[in-house]
Order: C-alpha cells, then structure tokens, then sequence
C-alpha cells in the first residue's frame, strides 16, 4: 500500500508534508518526497490527511465493555461491591469474548492498536483480538484475598497455561504478560511465587495496579511500612520489565523506584478522574525520565476508548493539577501514547512512522472544521482533534478499519451478541 501525498507526525514528533510512505508485508518500506514506481496494490490519496503511529492502550480491561455505563456517580468501592464484582460473578466464555470484540472494535475506530490488558477468561480474549487483527499484551490478573495456599490458586496455572499456549500467538500479535491484580488483593507469598514464575521465563512483562487510591496507598503503608511501589519492588514484582497502572498517590521515592528498576507508568486520567480517585502528576514523571504511557482503563469507570480525548484530559488534567499551564505539552502526550506505549508492551518496532518499523498506523482527516484554522497541528491534533477523526487503522500493514467499515469484525453481529450476553446476566442478577 501506498500513502501518497500524506501529512505525517514523523519519528521525531515532527510534521512534514506532502510525503510518500509504502507499506509491504508488516512494515513501512519507504518514506520520501519522490513516488515510488511500484511494488503496491492501492494507492491512498493523502491530501488533507495526516499519518502516524497507532495509539498503545497503556492499561485496559477490554471484556468490561459489557458494563459501560452500569454502575455510574457512585463511591468507588460501592461501585465495585455493589455493581461490578456481582456482574462479573455472572461472566462466562461467551460474555469475555464478544466483550472484548466490542471493545477491539471500538479501539480500532479510534486508533488503538495494541492493549495491554489485564483481567480473566484470557483464551477468550486472545482469540477476540486473533480474531480482529489487532494486538494484545494480555494477562490473566491474579488475586488472593484469603491467602489461600499456593496449591488451591487456579489462577496462577491458569496464567501459566495461557502463558505456554498464547506467548507470541498470531505472528507476536499476542504477547502474554503477568499480572498481580495489586498488593491489597493478594498476599506476600503469592506476589514472590509470580515473581519467581517471572524471572524464570525469557520474555514477559508485569502489570500491576499501583497506588490507584489514596486509602491503597496508605493501607499499605500501615499493614506493611511500605508503599505499594517499595512494597512490590522488596516482593521481586519489578525484577522483569513492569508496567505500574495509575500512580496517582506515587511519592517521589516511589518514582526513583520506577526509574531505577526501568517500570512505566501508565497514567489513566479519564478514569481516574471520573471516580474522583484524583490526577497523576505526569509532568513529574516525565521530567524525571520515566517511560510515560497513557491508558483508558475500563469503559466501566471511563465509557470510552477516545484516545484522542485520554490525551486532551491527560494534558489539562496535570496543568490544573499542578497550577503550571506549561506542564504536559502536547508532544509528551502523544508520545506517551505511541512510543511510550509501545515500548511499555515490548513492541519496540512499533511506536512511530520509522522505515523498518511495523506497519501500526493511523490515518486523521485533518481537513474538518474543528482542525482549522492550524497555527500548530500537533496542538490541533491533542487539543482540537477527536478521536472519529480516525479514519483508518492498520495493524501489521493489514487495513482493519477503513472510513465506517471494518474488515475482519462483523460490527452488527458484535453489537447484537454483547447486548444479548448483558442481557443474559442482568437476567441472573
């Protein structure tokens, strides 16, 4: 395929215009001023478009689309006691599957490309997102509240059978990673028996939820002198490559931790916020070298998977935060949701528009009202953009979503079977 003609946000976050990017197989074979001769089957007219990396979903719990809009203006944890944990008690195969095809659908209409996701039923989830192209670092979360014996934990053989059957599925679209739910749901013994697990594989990545509240935070620092981060860092956890998800209460000494033990962030200010949980100081962050990513969370606790408007949020959030209208510019936000999320997934070929680099790409229509007039598109394309301005995704060279159509899901059967699976367990509820 050949984009001609194209404005595109280049590997250093630049704009040029007026290119000729090619595409062949899974990778981006060309990027010039002159129009190559041949070697493509479609030519893509440019003008008025602009090109970049896809978006990299930081932190997600796709299959959760089933409870967008379920549990709503409440308290956090009556929100979990109360609504989400009866109706994910109800969840079967079937409900994980099309769950997490809903949300690969609308991530792909809004750009995302890859997810790391985090929750259960993972087989389920890793033939969904097989299934529609996209990519996935999945993990089977695991919990133990009771600090049930090791032995009794199906969870854990559960992650390591989806570990052995799933890592690098579907050309490394899929990559397994493993995942400790978050200090407060688990035990000492069960957090050193994944990272024992951790270390002995070659390849794998730990995610986690980190200091999401203030009362997480500070539960543990009474229950064991540690903040969650020190506390999973002393428990082994950060041995292998981690991504910590939310970080909102993370103290400065924590963020050495991060940066010493290599650990991304992954910021997730829709959410976040919306739970009146509060705002993650990125600016911080960033200026202290830490790799940045930026995620949705759940459409139970964000709505949507509008990674335009994660970034936007993401932007001002931090400048009321702080009272610094400077902090997070616009470049920091989308390089926190390309590169940023692509190396937090170990996808270090994908990121940004590079010769070489995988074929993970996003087309804009920067030719809409609401992107003129352009005194600066990178400010337009945070602050201005939205994410139907989406309109085309591909992933792996391969077109999934292309102007309304999609190429590997059937939208209406999808919409028709998360609606029925609802259905069923509101039904059991």
């Amino acid at each position: 395929m050949l984009f001609s003609n194209i404005t595109i946000l280049n590997e250093n976050l630049e704009i040029e215009k007026n290119k000729y990017v090619k595409v062949s197989g899974d990778r981006i074979t060309y990027i010039g001023d002159v129009k190559p001769e041949d070697g493509y089957s479609r030519e893509y007219d440019g003008r008025g478009k602009l090109l970049m990396s896809g978006f990299f979903n930081g932190h997600g719990h796709s299959p959760m689309s089933l409870m967008r809009g379920y549990g709503e203006n409440m308290a956090l944890q009556d929100w979990l006691f109360k609504k989400i944990f009866p109706f994910e008690d109800q969840l079967d195969s079937s409900a994980v599957y099309w769950g997490t095809m809903l949300a690969m659908a609308e991530s792909l209409r809004y750009g995302i490309v890859s997810t790391s996701d985090m929750y259960y039923f993972c087989d389920d989830m890793a033939r969904a997102v097989i299934e529609s192209g996209a990519k996935a670092n999945i993990s089977r979360s695991i919990t133990n509240p009771m600090g049930s014996p090791l032995s009794e934990l199906a969870s854990l053989n559960e992650m390591k059978e989806f570990y052995e059957g799933f890592h690098n599925a579907a050309g490394g679209r899929i990559k397994v990673d493993m995942s400790l739910h978050a200090e407060y749901t688990s035990n000492p013994e069960t957090a050193m028996a994944l990272a024992d697990y951790a270390r002995s594989l070659d390849d794998t990545i730990m995610h986690i939820h980190v200091s999401e509240t203030k009362s997480e935070h500070e539960e543990c620092i009474a229950r064991h002198g540690l903040t969650p981060a020190a506390y999973l860092e002393k428990m082994g956890l950060f041995d292998v490559p981690a991504i910590a998800a939310h970080c909102v209460y993370s103290d400065d000494d924590d963020l050495e931790i991060f940066k010493s033990r290599g650990v991304t962030v992954a910021t997730n200010p829709v959410s976040n916020m919306k739970l009146a949980s509060g705002i993650c100081n990125v600016q911080k962050i960033i200026d202290m070298g830490i790799n940045l990513a930026i995620g949705t969370d759940s459409v139970a606790s964000n709505n949507s998977l509008d990674f335009m408007e994660e970034m936007k949020v993401m932007t001002i959030g931090c400048k009321a935060h702080t009272g610094d209208p400077t902090a997070v510019t616009p470049k920091d936000a989308l390089r926190a949701a390309t590169f940023g999320g692509a190396k937090a997934q170990g996808r270090a070929e994908s990121g940004s528009v590079k010769e070489g680099n995988k074929a993970d790409l996003i087309v804009i229509d920067i030719s809409q009202p609401n992107m003129h007039p352009v005194h600066n598109l990178i400010n337009n394309m945070v602050y201005s953009c939205s994410g139907k301005d989406v309109v085309l995704t591909m992933v792996d060279g391969k077109v999934l979503y292309d102007n309304g159509e999609y190429t590997t899901i059937d939208i209406e059967k999808t919409i028709f079977e998360a609606q029925r699976s609802t259905e069923k367990i509101l039904e059991r509820l």
